[in-house]
C-alpha cells in the first residue's frame, strides 16, 4: 500500500506473535483428546486450528499502535522507557551503519515512535500469548481483557464478524468466543448444521437448566451446560429403547479360562472380505483377502489369526494364536498381501489374487465376508476369541428396512470401494451396521417427541415456534437437542462402517475419516454400539464434550448461501474466512456420507437445508478435473468461482478492517512445487483479480519440529492467513523493471522488520510474500517486456529471489573472519579444503588464514582447513576474554548451549554477554539457515537455526531480566 494509508493500521498489518501462535496450534493439533475441543462435536475436514483463529481475529481487529504513538508517549512512564530503548537502539544501529561496508540496506534511523510503538506491541503480543493457550479458552478474565482492546480500537463496541465459508466453523466460533457477533455461512448443508450446533443454537438456550425429569448433575448450570446435560441423558433414553429392539443381535461371547472364563461383551467382530479362489480346482471356494491377521502388536503380547486350510474340503477356518516367532508374526502381519496394491495370494492354492479378480468379483456380486476373530472385553482387558458360526449367522441374518441409495463419485482419487462394486453410500455399511444406524435414526425422532413433553412439564413455554425461526420454547428446544442426537448418529456411521480397520497397536478401531477420503478395507471391525468401544453411549460423551467447549458469549447465525453471490447478514462486518483450497479436499462428495444419515435425522427440524437428495456440487470452489472435463477446466472453474466470491467480499467488505483469507498448502505443493505451486499462484491470483492489495502474509504451521525442515528444504507452514485491503480506486499500471526497482527498494527494510520480529527463518519465506505482493498487488497490472501482464507465479519468484539476495547481502555487514566462514561453510560444510583455496578467499576478505585460526573459528593443518564443529569449540570459552571475537563463534556458542540446555538460564546468560553483537548473531542465524536448508541441503544444521530464532524472543527477555552484580562477571536473574 502506499504510505498516505486512509486507514488505520491493524496489529496484523504490522507484526503478531507468530512462534506463541504457531506453538499453541500445533499443541492442539497433537492433542486429538482436548476437552471442549469443537471436532468432537462432529467430523469436519481441515478445519483450522480454533487457536490460531483467536488470535488472527484479535490481531485483525486491534489497531497497530503506530497509530496512536502521541498518545502512547504522553505517558510518562512509556515515555521513560521508550527514551531508555531508543539509546540503546541509535547506538547498535550507528555501530552497524559503520560495520555494513556499504554492503547491507539502509535502515531508517529509530526514532522514540518506534520505541513506544514497540513497548505497545510487546503489551498487545502478551494479551495473544495468553489467549492462544488452550487452557484459556473459557477462561473470562483472560477473554474479556481480549474483549476490552478490541471495544477500545473499535469505537466501544465489537463488532460483527462474518465467515462466508464457514466449514467447520472454527472462526465464528471463535468470534462468539471473543464476544463478537458471529455469523457465518457456507454452501454445503453439512457444514452449515455444524455452524448453527456450535454458534447459532448455544445462544437461544444459554444458562437453561437441563429439562430431563432425572436426577439433576449440578444446582447451577452457565453457557450450554444444561442443553448438554439433555443432549446426554436423551442420549442414554435412545440407548436404552435401542437395546430393547436390537439388543438380540449384539450376542455376549463365552470368555477361554486365559481370560477368566464365563460371559463376555463383545466390542467388536473382525471380518476379511473374501472372493472366488482364482483356482479352477477350487472354484465355488471363497477365500479371504485380508491385509493383516495381527490383532495385537503389543511386544510379548502378540495375537493373530492365523488361518488353517483344508484342501480336501476346500475350507479354511480361523484361530486365535499367541506370542510366537518373529517370522510368524510378520507373516500375520502382511495377511493374504503379495505386494502393493489389491494383490493378494490364495489361501487354498497359493495362485495369485490380482486386482482384477477382484473388481471383476466385487462388480458381479461375488465379494463376500468372513468372521475371522472375535474381540470382547476380558476380565484383565481384551479378549481375543475365535470365530463363532452362531455369532457370524446372527450378523448376517439382519435385514435393514432401509439403505442408503445415493451413489458415491465416481472419483478414485477420494472414494476407492465403487471400483469395487460398492457403489453405493448404502453399499459401505453391513446390514447390522444399518439395522443398529436406522434403529438409533427413528429413535431421534421418537427423542424429539418425548422432549417437548419433558420441556413442557419442566415449565419451557408452549409457543411451537420452530427452531429455524427463531423460536425457544419447549417445539424448539426438542429440536435443538435433537440436532445434536443426530449428529451422535453421524458419528456412529464414522465408526460403524465396513471401512474400518482393526488397529494391532493400540487395539482398537479406526475411524472412516483418518484421512479426507474413503479408502477400500480388505479387513474391518464391526464395533458394538452396546459395548465398551465406539459405542453410542462413547459417541453421545463425544458430542456432550464437544458442546461443553462452545462459550455463547454474542449472537451466532449460520446460513445456506453460494459465497459468490451471497450477501452480507449485516453491515460493516469484519471478515475472516477459511475458503476450499484448490484441489485438497472434495468437501461435498465427502459431507454426503453424513449428509444421508443427517437428512434422514434432521429434514423436519431444517427442511430447506435437507431439501436436496445429496449435498450440492455444481457450485463447490474446489478444482475437480473429474466434475469439470479435466485439469485446466478445472483449474479455470476454480480461479472464476473463487473470483467472484472474493469479489463479493471486496465489494461489501468494511474498509476500517483488513480482510484475513487462509489458505493451506497440501503435501505435494509443500514438498514438489512450493511457493510457486499452481494451486497457491491460482489462488493469490483470484484475491488480486478480486480487487484486493496483499497486505501481508503469516505462516500457521500446525506440526513443530519434524516439520520444521523436510528434507534439507524450506519447509511451508501448513496455512498462509493473506491479510488484504481494498486496491486503490487510482492504481497505476507499471513495468516489469519498475516493479523490480520497488521491490529492491521496499523489500529489504520489509524483512528487516520481520527479522526484528524473530520470523523463523523456515517461514520468513512465506512471510516475505506478504510485503512482496504487496508491492505487486497495489497496482493495477504489472507489464512484462511485451506488454503482457506479469503472471502471479512470476511475481512470487521475482520476491524470492530479492529474499535470497537480501539474505546473502547482509553477509557485507559481518567481521571478515565471519564473512570467510560463511563462504567456506557454502562451499565445503565441515569437510576439509584446500589450504591455497582458503588463503585466496581470506586475502579477498582481506584478512589470512591465520586471522581465522586465531580467532578460534577453523583449524588448518597439513596443507587442509576445516570449520570446527560446534562440538569442537572451546568448553571455557568466554565472549569478554575473547581478544578476537567473531560474529561466528557468538553464533555457535549460543547454538551449542541452546542445543545442550534449550531456554535456560545459562543461555540467556550467554546471550546477554554477547548483547553487544546479538542482532548481527542473529542475522548471521537467518543466513547459515538459509544456506543450510537451500543450498546445502543439511537438515539438521537448518533446524539448529530455525530453533533458536524461534525462541529468540524468550532468550531476549530472559538476557533483558539478568544484571550484572560485581566485577567477577557473576550475574543474578531479576525475578
Amino acid at each position: 500500500m502506499t504510505s498516505t494509508n486512509k486507514y488505520k493500521k491493524k496489529l496484523i498489518e504490522v507484526a503478531i506473535p507468530l512462534e506463541a501462535i504457531n506453538a499453541a496450534s500445533a499443541k492442539e493439533k497433537g492433542s486429538p483428546f482436548l476437552k471442549g475441543h469443537a471436532r468432537a462435536l462432529h467430523q469436519w475436514w481441515a478445519r483450522r486450528p480454533v487457536v490460531a483463529c483467536r488470535a488472527i481475529l484479535f490481531s485483525q481487529l486491534v489497531d497497530d499502535p503506530s497509530g496512536y504513538t502521541a498518545k502512547l508517549l504522553d505517558d510518562p512512564k512509556i515515555r521513560e522507557r521508550a527514551e531508555a530503548d531508543l539509546a540503546v537502539r541509535l547506538k547498535a544501529w550507528r555501530e552497524r551503519k559503520a560495520d555494513a561496508h556499504g554492503n547491507v540496506p539502509d535502515t531508517p534511523e529509530p526514532t522514540l515512535e518506534d520505541c513506544a510503538a514497540d513497548i505497545e506491541r510487546k503489551r498487545l503480543f502478551e494479551i495473544i500469548e495468553e489467549l492462544v493457550l488452550w487452557e484459556n479458552s473459557t477462561n473470562e478474565e483472560v477473554l474479556e481483557r481480549a474483549r476490552a482492546e478490541i471495544r477500545r480500537c473499535c469505537g466501544g463496541s465489537l463488532p460483527p464478524v462474518y465467515d462466508p465459508f464457514s466449514g467447520g466453523g472454527s472462526i465464528p466460533l471463535e468470534a462468539q468466543r471473543l464476544g463478537l457477533p458471529a455469523y457465518g455461512s457456507d454452501l454445503n448443508p453439512v457444514a452449515v448444521m455444524i455452524g448453527k450446533a456450535m454458534i447459532e443454537i448455544p445462544p437461544k438456550f444459554k444458562d437453561l437448566p437441563p429439562i430431563h425429569p432425572g436426577i439433576k448433575e449440578r444446582s447451577f448450570y452457565r453457557n450450554a451446560e444444561g442443553l448438554a446435560e439433555d443432549v446426554k441423558n436423551y442420549g442414554e433414553w435412545m440407548r436404552e429403547k435401542a437395546w430393547k429392539r436390537i439388543g438380540h443381535l449384539y450376542p455376549q461371547v463365552d470368555l477361554p479360562k486365559e481370560y477368566g472364563g464365563g460371559k463376555g461383551t463383545v466390542v467388536a467382530w473382525i471380518w476379511a472380505r473374501t472372493v472366488p479362489s482364482p483356482d479352477p480346482a477350487f472354484s465355488g471356494s471363497q477365500v479371504p483377502i485380508a491385509s493383516s491377521f495381527l490383532l495385537s502388536s503389543k511386544s510379548g503380547k502378540e495375537v493373530w489369526v492365523e488361518p488353517v486350510v483344508d484342501k480336501q474340503t476346500k475350507m479354511i477356518t480361523y484361530r486365535i494364536r499367541h506370542k510366537g516367532t518373529a517370522s510368524e508374526i510378520a507373516v500375520a502381519k502382511e495377511g493374504t498381501k503379495a505386494g502393493r496394491g489389491a494383490n493378494f495370494l490364495c489361501k487354498l492354492s497359493d495362485t495369485a489374487i490380482t486386482s482384477k479378480h477382484i473388481t471383476s468379483a466385487g462388480k458381479s456380486g461375488q465379494m463376500g465376508q468372513r468372521l475371522i476373530a472375535i474381540v470382547a472385553e476380558g476380565k484383565r482387558g481384551r479378549a481375543y476369541i475365535e470365530p463363532s458360526e452362531e455369532h457370524e449367522a446372527i450378523a448376517l441374518s439382519a435385514k435393514p428396512n432401509w439403505r442408503p441409495e445415493q451413489r458415491q463419485p465416481d472419483n478414485p482419487r477420494w472414494f476407492s470401494p465403487p471400483a469395487y462394486g460398492m457403489e453405493t453410500f448404502g453399499d459401505l455399511f453391513t446390514d447390522r451396521q444399518l439395522v443398529a444406524l436406522n434403529t438409533f435414526s427413528d429413535l431421534v425422532h421418537e427423542a424429539r417427541a418425548q422432549i417437548e413433553v419433558d420441556a413442557l412439564s419442566a415449565g419451557l413455554s408452549p409457543d411451537p415456534t420452530p427452531l429455524r425461526n427463531g423460536g425457544t420454547g419447549a417445539f424448539a428446544y426438542a429440536e435443538a437437542v435433537s440436532v445434536y442426537l443426530a449428529f451422535v448418529v453421524d458419528k456412529s456411521a464414522d465408526y460403524g462402517n465396513s471401512i474400518c480397520g482393526w488397529n494391532s497397536t493400540n487395539q482398537n478401531i479406526r475411524q472412516l475419516f483418518a484421512r479426507q477420503a474413503v479408502p477400500m478395507s480388505w479387513d474391518f471391525a464391526e464395533t458394538n454400539p452396546f459395548g465398551k468401544m465406539a459405542s453410542f453411549s462413547g459417541f453421545c460423551e463425544s458430542v456432550l464434550g464437544g458442546l461443553s467447549g462452545v462459550l455463547p458469549a454474542a449472537f451466532g447465525s449460520v446460513f445456506q448461501a453460494d459465497a459468490a453471490v451471497s450477501s452480507f447478514p449485516v453491515p460493516n462486518c469484519a471478515v475472516s474466512t477459511d475458503p476450499p483450497y484448490y484441489d485438497n479436499i472434495g468437501y461435498a462428495d465427502l459431507s454426503d456420507f453424513f449428509y444421508v444419515w443427517l437428512r434422514k435425522n434432521i429434514k423436519s427440524v431444517f427442511p430447506e437445508i435437507s431439501s436436496t437428495l445429496t449435498v450440492p456440487k455444481a457450485e463447490e470452489l474446489v478444482a475437480t478435473p473429474y466434475r469439470h472435463g479435466g485439469r485446466d477446466e478445472a483449474e479455470e472453474f476454480f480461479l472464476r468461482g473463487m473470483t467472484a466470491a472474493i469479489s463479493s467480499l471486496a465489494r461489501q467488505t468494511d474498509t476500517e478492517f483488513p480482510t484475513t483469507i487462509y489458505y493451506a498448502f497440501k503435501q505435494s505443493e509443500i514438498e514438489e512445487e512450493g511457493l510457486s505451486s499452481t494451486g497457491w499462484a491460482t489462488f493469490l491470483q483470484a484475491v488480486i483479480s478480486a480487487g484486493y492489495c496483499i497486505v501481508g502474509t503469516w505462516p500457521v504451521r500446525t506440526e513443530r519440529a519434524a516439520r520444521t525442515v523436510a528434507a534439507g528444504t524450506n519447509a511451508l507452514a501448513n496455512s498462509v492467513v493473506l491479510v488484504c485491503r481494498k486496491k486503490e480506486a487510482a492504481a497505476e499500471v507499471i513495468t516489469r523493471a519498475e516493479f523490480i526497482r520497488a521491490l529492491k527498494r521496499e523489500l529489504p527494510p520489509a524483512i528487516a522488520e520481520l527479522q526484528a520480529a524473530n520470523i523463523a527463518p523456515a517461514d520468513m519465506p512465506q512471510s516475505a510474500i506478504g510485503p512482496g505482493m504487496g508491492v505487486f498487488s497495489r497496482y493495477k497490472a504489472v507489464l512484462e517486456s511485451d506488454d503482457s501482464p506479469m503472471s502471479v507465479k512470476a511475481a512470487l519468484q521475482l520476491i524470492n529471489r530479492e529474499l535470497d539476495e537480501y539474505l546473502g547481502g547482509i553477509q557485507g555487514e559481518f567481521d571478515g573472519d565471519t564473512r570467510f566462514a560463511i563462504t567456506w561453510f557454502e562451499q565445503h560444510g565441515m569437510a576439509k579444503g584446500d589450504y591455497g583455496a582458503a588463503d585466496n578467499l581470506a586475502r579477498a576478505r582481506g584478512i589470512s588464514v591465520e586471522s581465522v585460526k586465531h580467532a578460534g573459528i577453523i583449524e588448518s593443518a597439513a596443507g587442509k582447513v576445516r570449520i570446527l564443529p560446534r562440538d569442537e569449540l572451546d568448553g571455557d570459552w568466554e565472549p569478554e576474554g575473547d581478544g578476537h571475537l567473531t560474529v561466528w563463534e557468538c553464533l555457535q556458542h549460543l547454538v551449542r548451549k541452546y542445543e545442550k540446555d534449550g531456554i535456560s538460564h545459562d543461555t540467556a546468560a550467554l546471550l546477554k554477554k554477547i548483547d553487544a553483537k546479538a542482532e548481527a548473531v542473529k542475522d548471521l542465524a537467518y543466513c547459515l539457515y538459509d544456506i543450510s536448508a537451500n543450498k546445502r541441503k543439511d537438515a539438521k544444521e537448518a533446524t539448529a537455526y530455525n530453533a533458536l530464532i524461534a525462541d529468540w524472543t524468550e532468550l531476549t527477555r530472559q538476557a533483558a531480566a539478568i544484571h550484572d552484580t560485581s566485577g567477577d562477571r557473576q550475574i543474578r536473574l531479576d525475578i
